[in-house]
């Protein structure tokens, strides 16, 4: 029976796991489905998809657990590698609407565990709202990555299958694509949002 520095510990409740212990399972699924959720719902913008496509992620993940190196990720790497994969599969399905980097933020800074609680916000928001509609889904991948649960742009490279560099410059270039839109365009300039800063 497994003591609770295990259930903290990733890479016992995996091999746990792989011994056939459900409560291990139970265990990464409490761990992970949150930060999933966060992540789908960051980039497909519709609860009902995101929550689909989690189980999906989960549901890979762990019937592959055997494919999981530690040496190569983290775990936590490994399943937002596969959450984006799934949600660029179920995004080429059907035309997304955009979500709001402001909501995603605040949502993060509240403690809320879902981003879609708080969509009724305006003004400001609004204007986040649909400049994020102009980003290339590139770029709204690595906005959504970045701003839940603040991958490092290290991690953000083993996500998205980039270098760090890359990762860093999608961010730069959303930040600035984000400026233009909204100051030129839509005539609103949310500055504590779009300040960049090139860390981790």
């Amino acid at each position: 029976m497994m003591d609770a520095t295990d259930h903290s510990n990733p890479l016992n409740l995996i091999q746990a796991a792989q011994h056939g212990d459900q409560a291990a399972y139970q265990s990464l699924y409490d761990l992970y489905v949150e930060q999933l959720y966060r992540l789908a719902y960051g980039v497909l913008l519709d609860a009902l998809d995101a929550e689909e496509v989690v189980q999906d992620s989960l549901g890979y993940a762990f019937r592959s657990l055997s494919q999981f190196d530690p040496a190569l990720s983290s775990f936590r790497s490994w399943l937002y590698t596969i959450t984006i994969s799934r949600c660029r599969n179920k995004r080429r399905r059907k035309w997304l609407p955009t979500f709001n980097l402001t909501t995603v933020v605040e949502s993060l800074a509240s403690g809320e565990p879902r981003p879609e609680t708080l969509v009724e916000r305006q003004g400001t928001q609004d204007a986040v709202l649909q400049a994020m509609g102009r980003l290339s889904p590139k770029l709204r991948e690595a906005v959504a990555i970045r701003y839940f649960d603040g991958l490092t742009y290290r991690e953000m490279g083993d996500v998205l299958g980039c270098s760090q560099k890359t990762a860093e410059s999608r961010i730069r270039l959303a930040h600035e694509a984000l400026f233009k839109i909204l100051t030129e365009e839509l005539d609103v300039l949310p500055e504590n949002l779009l300040s960049y800063e090139q860390t981790r």
